[in-house]
C-alpha cells in the first residue's frame, strides 16, 4: 500500500510517522501485536480489495506469497 499522507500513522505527539500506516500504527504505537507471519494472514483476507486496482486479479496464495518477500524489508519486520 503506498503511504499518501492521508495513510500515515502517527507518532505519540500526534505527528505522522512516514513509516507505518494507520492499519498498523497509532499514538506512537502498533494497533496489533502479532508476528509477521500472522500479519501475512491478515492482510491476505483484504485480496478482493487489492485486485479492484490490479489489471489481472492475484489469488489470496499469490498475494500472500507477494507479502512474504515483501514484508522482511518492512522497518517493523527488519529489525532496523
Amino acid at each position: 500500500m503506498p503511504l499518501t499522507e492521508e495513510l500515515l500513522g502517527t507518532n505519540a505527539d500526534g505527528s505522522k510517522n512516514g513509516d507505518y500506516c494507520i492499519y498498523c500504527y497509532k499514538d506512537g504505537a502498533f494497533l496489533q501485536d502479532c508476528t509477521m507471519d500472522e500479519m501475512i494472514e491478515h492482510c491476505s483476507q483484504f485480496v478482493d480489495e487489492v485486485n479492484k486496482n490490479l489489471p489481472q486479479p492475484i489469488t489470496r496464495e499469490a498475494y500472500k506469497e507477494q507479502m512474504r518477500k515483501y514484508f522482511p524489508y518492512l522497518k517493523r519486520w527488519s529489525g532496523k
